[in-house]
């Protein structure tokens, strides 16, 4: 048989350790912990789904070697407590089961680390040791004595004994993305000692110790990753240069070096290490083909990766020996499997919208956009098939309409979808021609075809009225009619240069050079970075005193960088009173101005279409109303909301 992707299936060897093929599931994290700070049976169906989907590591999240002096946030477990065991040897145990290798990542924060104990009732941050001595947060930062050093080496060989105890089967050293190895392997360390000062040979040298330390604890056959930053991505950080010299210092000591980029407590670098939607794919993959040319131990590259054709190509061009991935194995677990027996075109490609890991850090749980799933694995790992086939009727073919027509026909029920427009997927689908949307259409048109496969009736341009309803007879009807764009009580807004924001996505052409937003939601900021890319000057205006980011605040880092390098002007606390010929007079902090604007678009949020969808309430024996038509969502949101409640259909 052939394969379309021999080189990313060819299994690989490291430490005496076979891998079944090149892709392995990188470090992620889950923060939905117990009230002592234990990973949940949760946890381990999460690292499961992974290992089911044919990925051939799985990593865990960040495990603290030092739970005195390593903890960086109130979220994460600590390997040297007792407590952890037992749950940690189910994470092992469930991810080994499925035939991928299960990797304790190995984390230290360093200068971060106590930054809030509140959760054990101290009023201020706890004790802290940076490379050298240096403010922080306004807090002064002493530096860590060499007694704390040779510690901190104990505490990284006994985590990975720990780990290896428990059933790991390999060890991940975090060295890269800002904490404690990294915080030594940065110019700014600029210690007097064996452990810091300009040359790399010393700055690298605890980074080497722990090394060292962990091969000891855990004998020659067993696999050790070192991850760590090709490049940190901010003005002042060390480049591609050091993390040669360092990789080269590495090579032979360790059996993986995986190479990924930036640093995630330096805002402007914290999209290098997690790649947004405004930059390349597989942007970072450079970093891991410039080391690759210096060492002879086996490298990873990581970061915006996905595309299979690009992740074939890394592999068989000598780039990189093994690619790693987090957030597309949350869009998309399955993916592994689907790229060997040929169905990557069934694959949900991430979208890089960071909301997995927002939400991560919001609620503790990886919400995916895309994949409902994520996040709710144990839920799904037990879920009942529905008992009852039942007729369903869904009105509305947006993100919500089309995944609850697919999950109730996947699930064997008599599906009927009408749209009343002549195509699926909603209102969003106005930003298809934008550049850095475009994983967000080939979603949509991927959620299309699985629909029209699935056997679901497809009927477009079609309204559903209670005479239509009752032609249908339907059990079941889910209304997802969405929502209409609210159009601001501003004079003028009626005139011919104002756009609404899916007018002005869908027909850039029509917005003029000079361009005024009312509204600094995603998307209007959005938006602006859309048109500014065509050369348009772009001012945006929020009545409120933030831009509103939706919940999505990861995603927003980026934003903010690239509405930055775009030039876009954003006024906050003004609002827009009067539109005219080629201006906009508006109201801020200190009165009354006006602009000029050939152009005024607004996107002032959207307006549930409740009334229409209340219209179908009795009109069959199940009623249910998901989406905006409830309250405007986020596509996250959306679509979780309609895998649940078709889950529910047929129960009893």
């Amino acid at each position: 048989m052939a394969f379309k992707y021999p080189h990313l299936f060819e299994p690989i060897t490291l430490a005496g350790r076979l891998y079944r093929n090149r892709i392995f599931a990188s470090p992620t994290g889950y923060q939905n912990m117990t009230c002592d700070n234990i990973l949940p049976p949760g946890a381990a169906a999460y690292y499961e789904r992974k290992a089911m989907g044919g990925a051939a590591s799985v990593a865990t999240c960040e495990l603290i070697v030092d739970s005195r002096l390593g903890r960086g946030g109130v979220n994460q477990t600590c390997i040297d407590d007792p407590r952890a065991a037992n749950p940690l040897c189910r994470i092992a145990n469930a991810v080994t089961t499925h035939g991928a290798v299960a990797a304790a990542e190995l984390q230290h924060a360093g200068m971060y680390a106590n930054r809030d104990l509140s959760f054990f009732g101290a009023a201020s941050r706890g004790e802290a040791y940076a490379p050298v001595e240096r403010e922080l947060d306004g807090v002064l930062i002493p530096e860590m004595p060499e007694t704390v050093i040779e510690q901190i080496i104990e505490k990284f060989a006994h985590a990975a004994a720990e780990a290896k105890r428990f059933g790991f089967g390999a060890i991940l050293i975090h060295a890269g993305h800002g904490w404690l190895l990294h915080q030594f392997l940065s110019p700014l360390n600029t210690r007097k000692d064996r452990w810091g000062g300009p040359d790399i040979e010393n700055r690298a040298r605890l980074t080497l110790a722990v090394c060292e330390a962990v091969r000891k604890a855990v004998g020659p056959r067993f696999p050790i990753e070192v991850r760590i930053s090709g490049a940190e991505g901010f003005e002042g950080g060390f480049g591609l240069d050091t993390s040669v010299a360092l990789a080269k210092m590495l090579d032979g000591k360790c059996d993986l070096i995986h190479v990924s980029a930036g640093n995630h407590e330096v805002e402007e670098a914290f999209p290098v290490s997690h790649p947004g939607m405004f930059l390349d794919e597989g942007c970072n993959v450079v970093y891991a083909a410039e080391i690759k040319k210096h060492v002879s131990s086996p490298v990873a590259t990581v970061g915006a990766l996905g595309d299979p054709e690009m992740l074939e190509e890394i592999i068989a061009s000598g780039k990189a020996d093994v690619v790693e991935m987090a957030r597309a194995l949350l869009a998309d677990p399955d993916l592994p499997i689907k790229l060997r027996s040929g169905r990557e075109n069934e694959i949900n490609k991430c979208l890089r919208c960071l909301n997995c890991f927002s939400s991560e850090l919001t609620w503790g749980e990886p919400y995916c956009s895309i994949n409902p799933e994520t996040g709710r694995e144990l839920e799904m790992k037990y879920g009942e098939s529905p008992s009852r086939r039942r007729r369903v009727l869904v009105v509305g073919g947006g993100i919500g309409g089309m995944r609850a027509a697919l999950t109730c026909a996947q699930r064997g029920h008599e599906v009927v979808l009408c749209e009343k427009s002549d195509r699926l997927g909603g209102a969003i689908r106005c930003e298809k021609d934008v550049p850095f949307k475009k994983d967000l259409e080939l979603y949509i048109t991927r959620q299309e075809q699985a629909l029209r496969q699935s056997g679901a009736e497809i009927r477009l341009n079609t309204e559903v009225t209670g005479e239509t309803a009752e032609q249908i007879k339907p059990d079941v009807i889910i209304a997802a009619l969405g929502a209409r764009p609210v159009k601001p009580p501003v004079e003028g807004i009626d005139r011919d240069n104002v756009l609404g924001a899916a007018e002005a996505y869908a027909h850039p052409e029509k917005t003029g050079r000079k361009t005024v937003i009312i509204g600094a939601g995603l998307v209007g900021l959005e938006l602006a970075v859309y048109l500014a890319m065509k050369g348009r000057e772009i001012c945006v205006l929020e009545m409120e005193r933030a831009i509103n980011d939706g919940g999505n605040f990861l995603h927003a880092i980026g934003l903010r960088l690239e509405l930055k390098k775009r030039n876009v002007r954003i006024m906050l606390s003004t609002v827009a009173e009067k539109i005219s010929d080629g201006e906009i007079l508006c109201r801020g902090p200190e009165g009354g101005f006006s602009l000029e604007a050939d152009t005024v678009i607004y996107a002032a949020g959207q307006k549930p279409l409740r009334e229409e969808s209340l219209a179908l309430n009795y009109c069959a024996p199940e009623f249910y109303m998901i989406g905006d038509c409830v309250e405007p969502r986020n596509m996250a949101s959306a679509n979780a909301e309609a895998f649940t409640i078709a889950r529910d259909i047929g129960r009893s």
